[in-house]
Formats: structure tokens, C-alpha cells, sequence
């Protein structure tokens, strides 16, 4: 998947696929440099702080059916939700959501994430370690009606085996989000990298056009009053779908989006093909009569339509110039987007704009529709803003003309800011800008480090990075490392374990000694990377430099 170069002063090359979490604490680098910044995010009281229980417990089985009974029930009577992992991206915001449609809702997790800031301030009752008192009211006569357990969570969880064996209905994640988003026009954002952005962007867009919606992405979205969630009662429902232990095979999207697909998740998948065996059993899940947004441009999700299936069905769009779209399996229909002009919308004329983020030409079926702004930078946003463009007119081609539609999504795409964690701007301090984005793999970085050559085409790139997991780094080293060779200076950190022990012999060292090119040095922990950065931009300031502090490692160090 390669992009095309950018019309600028200088070429700039851009790497394929889209980015998608660790910054280092740079409230505390700004403060060695006596510069105004960002404040430390404060502690938070919590509601409750308990010891695991150890004790003996025995599992009852709970059958799919009893969980849709009470599910239904639970959907009348609006009772009490426990969720276990309520700090991560994704189940905080599925906590979040149901305190929005009027459940009583509690969790707990290992340490307090910003997510849980939210949930607090909204009345979730919070609980840091995981223990039996976190779900018993009044002296245990008070069980929850249900918990929800994040993907992350090991099934030897005390909360989890007590759930079990008092008859409290345990919901794993996949299954949570099926039975949530049943009776809606679900749109699944789906793909190895860019989720969060395409989710959170086409969210925005569809109530920015009045559409009462319901959203649930797994990232902080400044411009959604709710954080991580629109709540509407309208019928469509965005959801950022996850690949992570096969969670998205519970839904029944009527629109699946699928931007790209790599081998993401080492640890749960063994190589590319069974992630593509996955991502299958996904599109098989889409409803008959539904639709297929793909990017064309990516090889791993264009293979998934390489199964010796002849398109067949025609659609007519007025003003646009006709083209038959394709169906799978006589089911559903698809539609490719992309920068190269065999998709059905792709972007031409891609180049920077004075707002730091990328014009280009719309086109459908080689045809150029409108120019197209928007503030965000990189080809993988603009890959992202095309799915937006062909999600939104599958949805209403049927109720407006199609160039008004797009006029309408053209003026909402402009004014996205983005979202928290890509490519997000700490400050600047003695002209030295510092952003900080998730991206953990190599197709991540490298897309990262080509938007900062697009918005500081005349800047040295100082590049920080985080690995996450030894598994990833370990099955990855090489991609890494031709990844951040296009930095002008990188640091690598120790390793952010995660679930993980160091079975690999692989870490931060290796990888930086791997790097060919640009400086690189091996920094173990976060603290000496800040150290070392506040005495090299203040030693020599107003220098030309970006510092990108890279990796999806713990949330609470950037604030």
C-alpha cells in the first residue's frame, strides 16, 4: 500500500496503512524548564480501595440464554452493571454509556486511568484492585444484576469466579457490545490501525448533520460531550469494533468499515493469515442487504475480497457517473475507497494546507466531485476521512442528492480536530513543538513520523519511543527499526510489558541498536528520557526541532 508524495517544497514520502497510545511525563520535562504547561492531573479519591478476597469459590455455569434473559430484563429495569477493567479504553466507554441510559453502574481495575476521571464525575462508583466487596451493597444482601469483563481481564479473576458462583450473569465484552447494539443500524469501524480516528470522525460528522446517533469509540474525543460517547435515540450506532480476542464476532453491523488490516496483536494472533481468517468471520457477520466499506489501497484488507466472487448489482447516484458495486456471497454490497483511482472514491491532488492537515480532490469512479479540507495531518487521515465520505452517502444516497450530502460531510470534516493520543500537541517551549501519539506499530510510527515531515516539512524530528509488549517488539524488531530510521534522532525506552513477562530476550536496547541512520540511543526508563531532553532542548533552545513521544504504554505518566 504505498501513498502518493505530497506537492510541497520539499518530496515527502508516505508510508502505507493508518496510525493508532504512551507519552512520557512532560509536565515534569516543562517544569525542569520553568515553562508554563499542562498540570499534572491531581489524584483522585476513590469510592472504595479493597484487598482481593483468596478465598475458595466454586464456578456456576451460566447459559447464553439466561444471559439474554437477563439482559432483556436489565434493558427494562435499568439495574446495577459492574464492569471489570472499567479503566481501559473500551470498557470505560461502554460504562459510560450505560450511565447515560440510566444504568447503575460500578467497576473496578488496577490502577486509575483518565478515562476514569469521567466515569467518576458522572457517579459510577470506582474501585481500585479487583475484590469480592467491590459487587456486595448492604453487607452482601446486593449483588450487581450483571458484570461486563474487559477482553483483558484473565477468567481467574476473584470478581469474575464470585460472579460465577452466586449466579451473577458474566457478559466477556464481545457478547456486551452484540446485545447492546441490537435493534440499531450498526456501523462497525473495523481494521488493524485507525479506528478511533475513522470512528470519531465519522461520529462527529453524522451529528453534525443532525443525525441523533449513538457512538462508542475507544479514545478521549475533545468535541464529544461525552468523552468517548455520543448518546442519541436515533437508530444509527458507530461503534469502534475490535479485532483483540475476536471481540467485534458478536456484532451484526449493517455497515462494517474495514481500513486496513496487519498483523497487529502477536500475542493473539500467530501471523497475518489467521488475522485475515478473523476479519472473514467478521464480514460473514454483516446483514443481508448491509454494506462493505474497504480500503482498496490496503493489501491485507483487499485480499479479503479475493475469493473468486464476480461483483454482481448495479447502483445509480445522480450527478456521479455510475459504476456497478460489488456483493459477497449475494449479501451485501461493498465499496472501496482509497488514493488510487481503481476505488470507487479516492483522493487525488493530496497536498499540506496552511491549517497543518491535507486538501485533496474528491473523486468517485475518476470523476472529481469537491476539494476536500481538513486540519488533521497525513495520507492515513485523509484514507480515513474517504471511509467517512463513503460510509455517510451509503447511508443517505437514498434520502438526498448525492452532491449535497457530500457538500454537507465536506464543511463537518473540515472542522475535526482529531482526538486525544494521535498526534496531539503537548506545547512548545523554546520553539520546540512536542506531540504525542499511540502508535505501536511499525506501520503506526512510521505514518506518525510522515504527518510531522507534512506539517514541519523544515524541522529535525526527535523521535521517543515506548515498544509495547516483548511479543510485538520481538516479532516486529526489523519494521521497527526502518520505521523510525526516517526520524532525525531517536530515543528507545525500556519495554511497557503490559500482560507480559520478558520471555523473548528482545527490549529497547536491541531495537536501538538495530536502527540504521539517524542517532540512536537506548534510555531505560522514562524519567532519564526527561532529564535528557530538558537539558538537550535547553542547552541549545529555539532550535528547529519536533519531539514525538511515541508507544501505547500507561496513560497516568503523560499528565
Amino acid at each position: 500500500m504505498k501513498f502518493p508524495a505530497l506537492s510541497t517544497s520539499k518530496t515527502l514520502n508516505f508510508p502505507a496503512n493508518l496510525i493508532e497510545k504512551q507519552k512520557i511525563p512532560f509536565q515534569i520535562f516543562l517544569r525542569k524548564i520553568s515553562v508554563q504547561g499542562k498540570t499534572n492531573r491531581s489524584g483522585k479519591s476513590v469510592h472504595a480501595l479493597s484487598k482481593n478476597n483468596s478465598g475458595s469459590i466454586s464456578i456456576a455455569t451460566t447459559v447464553t440464554e439466561e444471559r439474554d434473559r437477563v439482559f432483556d430484563s436489565l434493558r427494562n429495569e435499568k439495574g446495577w452493571i459492574h464492569f471489570v477493567g472499567i479503566g481501559g479504553c473500551g470498557l470505560s466507554a461502554l460504562a459510560m454509556l450505560a450511565l447515560k441510559q440510566g444504568y447503575e453502574v460500578s467497576g473496578s481495575d488496577i490502577e486509575w486511568s483518565s478515562f476514569m476521571d469521567g466515569l467518576q464525575e458522572a457517579g459510577a462508583l470506582l474501585h481500585l484492585g479487583h475484590s469480592v466487596e467491590n459487587m456486595q451493597r448492604n453487607a452482601a444482601s446486593r449483588l450487581p444484576d450483571a458484570i461486563v469483563v474487559s477482553s483483558s481481564i484473565p477468567q481467574h479473576n476473584v470478581e469474575i469466579l464470585y460472579a460465577k458462583s452466586v449466579g451473577v450473569p458474566v457478559y466477556k465484552r464481545d457478547h456486551w457490545l452484540g446485545k447492546l447494539t441490537q435493534g440499531y443500524n450498526l456501523i462497525a469501524v473495523s481494521g488493524s490501525h485507525g479506528k478511533s480516528t475513522t470512528a470519531s470522525m465519522l461520529a462527529y460528522v453524522l451529528d453534525g448533520m443532525g443525525d441523533n446517533l449513538t457512538a462508542v469509540v475507544g479514545a478521549h474525543v475533545p468535541q464529544f460531550s461525552g468523552g468517548n460517547i455520543v448518546f442519541g435515540d436515533g437508530w444509527n450506532f458507530v461503534l469502534e469494533a475490535d479485532e483483540y480476542d475476536g471481540c467485534f464476532l458478536g456484532l451484526s453491523p449493517y455497515i462494517a468499515i474495514v481500513t486496513n488490516l496487519d498483523w497487529e496483536h502477536v500475542d493473539i494472533f500467530q501471523n497475518e493469515e489467521a488475522v485475515k481468517a478473523t476479519f472473514r468471520k467478521f464480514l460473514s457477520r454483516i446483514r443481508v442487504g448491509g454494506h462493505l466499506i474497504l480500503c482498496g489501497d490496503s493489501e491485507g484488507a483487499y485480499s479479503l475480497l479475493t475469493d473468486g466472487k464476480q461483483p454482481i448489482g448495479s447502483h445509480t447516484w445522480s450527478g456521479l457517473r455510475s459504476r456497478p458495486l460489488e456483493k459477497c456471497s449475494d449479501s451485501y454490497n461493498i465499496t472501496t475507497y482509497g488514493t488510487t483511482s481503481f476505488n470507487d472514491w479516492h483522493a487525488s491532488s493530496i497536498r499540506p494546507n496552511l491549517k497543518g492537515g491535507c486538501d485533496y480532490t474528491l473523486c468517485h469512479q475518476g470523476c472529481s466531485v469537491v476539494d476536500i479540507s481538513l486540519q488533521i495531518p497525513g495520507v492515513h487521515n485523509v484514507l480515513n476521512s474517504l471511509a467517512v465520505i463513503a460510509t455517510v452517502v451509503t447511508l443517505f444516497s437514498d434520502q438526498s442528492p448525492i452532491n449535497n450530502t457530500i457538500n454537507r460531510v465536506s464543511l463537518h470534516l473540515n472542522n475535526f480536530i482529531g482526538i486525544k493520543r494521535r498526534f496531539e500537541m503537548i506545547g512548545t517551549i523554546y520553539g520546540c513543538h512536542i506531540y504525542d501519539d499511540y502508535a505501536h506499530h511499525p506501520t503506526e510510527v512510521g505514518a506518525v513520523i510522515q504527518a510531522a515531515r507534512q506539517r514541519f516539512p523544515n524541522k529535525s524530528l526527535l523521535v521517543v519511543f515506548q515498544p509495547h509488549t516483548y511479543s510485538r517488539l520481538a516479532a516486529l524488531k526489523d519494521d521497527f527499526a526502518n520505521a523510525l530510521c526516517d526520524a532525525d534522532q531517536v530515543v528507545v525506552t525500556g519495554v511497557y510489558a503490559a500482560r507480559e513477562i520478558d520471555e523473548q530476550n528482545v527490549g529497547g536496547r536491541e531495537l536501538a541498536a538495530t536502527i540504521i541512520g539517524p542517532p540512536s540511543e537506548y534510555i531505560p526508563t522514562l524519567d532519564d528520557v526527561v532529564d535528557k531532553l530538558a537539558f538537550q532542548i535547553s542547552e541549545k533552545p529555539h532550535r528547529n526541532i519536533v519531539v514525538l513521544t511515541l508507544g501505547a504504554g500507561t496513560e497516568s505518566l503523560c499528565r
